[in-house]
């Protein structure tokens, strides 16, 4: 069962959906390359679709039509999913009707109908500077007794905000995807993207100390390349990244609750308050769409806006 609710625990699939999705799951991996997190959710959304179009009559993907799919969305919509989902969904749905046509296992495109429920956008919380710093300060305190596991920490949190990556990229990243002259990071990104991404001194000097005297301290036989360990010496996971963002952040008064996605997107805001371009931090945060972007740009303008408030006598 996924996050999003009980939904997500199929019917047991007739022999044309079943046949039909491994298929489908041998292009998402072989042909498109997705990542086995993007292969499972797509499979997901179909497996669920097929449940549905089963319930309906339709025991083969080649008789979907525009009705069942918009039965499939209000269905969803009324087990309260939210917008974000729904869009995700029909999207997930437009692709895989697309391939079925394509690979000749439907005569006409269902999905082509579908349109997206339109998603509202809910501006990413973020970090202030002053939040930052206290953060990174107190970790740094902690060093004391933290031993290589508060080394690891520190050196997390001064990459994932200095270069604003994503938590699965930094738990994928090996030692020599760091260039420690250049301060440049090779990041493998969605959908294999390959990108590098530029990181300052602070993060720099936080990365010495854990390559020189944390990761030797944790590294076993099994370690191999990784460059981030966890507590019995293998590739950290990003689960354990998660927890140590969270727990580090917990001390910092008056600071949100935030995960290392809550990290990249204060790295992202800081860029742009600093002057950074769009495009450049784009590239920075290995975004597809420009679109995906310029919600920092609204995230700068609602800080802007509130500090006005707060300042302003006739605002």
């Amino acid at each position: 069962m996924s996050v999003d609710g009980r939904d997500e625990s199929p019917d047991e699939l007739t022999e044309g959906w079943s046949a039909v999705l491994a298929a489908y799951e041998q292009h998402l991996t072989a042909e498109r390359d997705l990542s086995p997190h993007s292969v499972r959710a797509y499979l997901t959304d179909i497996e669920n679709l097929a449940s549905h179009a089963a319930r309906q009559g339709v025991a083969d993907p080649a008789d979907l039509t525009i009705r069942v799919l918009r039965s499939w969305l209000a269905n969803l919509k009324t087990l309260g999913k939210a917008r974000t989902t729904l869009a995700r969904r029909a999207t997930s749905a437009r692709v895989f009707t697309t391939w079925l046509v394509r690979t000749g296992r439907a005569t006409s495109d269902a999905g082509a109908l579908l349109v997206n429920p339109k998603a509202h956008r809910e501006l990413p919380a973020a970090l202030s500077q002053t939040e930052v710093r206290a953060l990174l300060d107190a970790t740094v305190e902690s060093l004391v007794d933290g031993g290589a596991q508060g080394l690891r920490d520190l050196a997390i949190l001064e990459l994932l905000y200095a270069t604003g990556i994503r938590v699965g990229e930094l738990a994928g990243l090996d030692v020599d995807d760091l260039d420690r002259e250049r301060r440049v990071v090779r990041v493998l990104g969605k959908g294999r993207k390959e990108r590098s991404v530029p990181y300052g001194l602070p993060a720099s000097d936080a990365i010495g100390l854990w390559l020189e005297r944390g990761r030797p301290a944790l590294a076993t036989e099994t370690s191999g390349a990784a460059m981030f360990l966890g507590a019995r010496g293998g590739r950290i996971d990003q689960r354990a990244v998660r927890r140590i963002v969270h727990e580090r952040l917990a001390v910092v008064d008056g600071a949100p609750d935030l995960g290392p996605h809550g990290l990249r997107h204060t790295a992202a805001t800081h860029l742009l308050e600093g002057g950074a371009d769009l495009r450049s931090v784009q590239e920075i945060l290995g975004h597809a769409s420009l679109g995906t972007t310029q919600i920092y740009t609204h995230v700068s303008t609602e800080r802007l806006r509130s500090a006005y408030k707060l300042a302003h006598p006739r605002a």
